[in-house]
């Protein structure tokens, strides 16, 4: 090989490699829920009020907080993320009484889509979106 060639070669060689990591960050990236997300729920009579869930992964495991009304903070349990499925249960207690909701959802960037299930078999569709300056 002649010299300009060995050089034209290795750029090439760096260029590749480096192009093949950048999928797998790209990849890694993808599957995070970590920020704040929020989501209308309806309510009674009509109405809405907006819910908050501030999430964090590590690895598999989530973990975190759903906001609800008065800004009343509720950990999640159970939390999972895997192939981009996350799900997590919140037991809340009103009037001496407890009840657990499921959430389940499908992870798409900035975005999450499912349902959450109350015992007894209520179930409610919820699409949530992460803060814009959080990632």
């Amino acid at each position: 090989m002649q010299p300009r060639s060995w050089k034209c070669f290795a750029s090439l060689a760096v260029l590749a490699l480096f192009a093949a990591a950048l999928p797998a960050v790209a990849a890694d990236d993808k599957g995070k829920v970590d920020g704040t997300w929020t989501w209308s729920t309806p309510g009674q009579n009509g109405q809405t009020f907006e819910q908050k869930a501030k999430l964090k992964s590590e690895g598999d495991k989530v973990t975190g907080v759903i906001i609800g009304r008065n800004n009343q903070e509720t950990a999640i349990k159970e939390g999972k993320l895997k192939d981009g499925e996350l799900s997590f249960d919140v037991t809340r207690e009103r009037n001496g009484q407890s009840m657990t909701i499921h959430y389940k959802g499908k992870l798409d960037g900035d975005t999450i889509k499912g349902t959450s299930e109350r015992e007894g078999g209520q179930s409610r569709e919820w699409n949530a979106k992460r803060a814009k300056d959080e990632k």
